[in-house]
């Protein structure tokens, strides 16, 4: 269990110094900014949408380790999902981050590499961090309200 969570800190520190799909996307259809007044993190989410498949994405801003990796893995397993995948994606995500931190985490297959996320649910703190970019991804394609806020 040991190496396997030390394998899961690699992937977050190596997508967090090397965050995939940063930058504007200047083809974008939508997009929504995110705000976590607690420790910081402003990140801008950008999709272009062909049809309802997201066919790039893409984010900026800045935020801590667990904010930009799970922007960055959000970004990679997105591209070429279906609207309804990516609201199941959605939430399965977040069932797996907020479920009960004394239970050990359901993962399903199609997380992928979203797994590595699951043992933030032990963080409750931490939580907030990583499903900003999923509040945001929600908000730009219309499935939530119009500020994203973790206040």
């Amino acid at each position: 269990m040991s190496d396997l969570r030390e394998l899961y800190q690699e992937v977050i520190l190596d997508h967090s110094r090397n965050p995939r799909n940063f930058g504007r996307l200047e083809n974008a259809s939508h997009k929504a900014r995110g705000h976590n007044p607690l420790c910081g993190d402003d990140i801008t989410i950008y999709i272009e949408m062909e049809g309802d498949v997201v066919r790039n994405i893409s984010f900026e801003g800045s935020g801590c380790a667990i904010s930009t990796s799970s922007a960055s893995l959000m970004s990679e397993i997105l591209k070429g999902k279906t609207l309804k995948e990516v609201r199941s994606l959605f939430e399965s995500f977040h069932e797996m981050v907020t479920g009960d931190p004394s239970q050990k985490a359901e993962v399903a297959p199609e997380m992928g590499k979203l797994a590595v996320m699951a043992g933030v649910r032990e963080f409750p703190i931490r939580v907030k961090c990583a499903t900003l970019s999923w509040h945001a991804l929600m908000t730009a394609l219309g499935e939530s309200g119009e500020k994203v806020s973790t206040e």
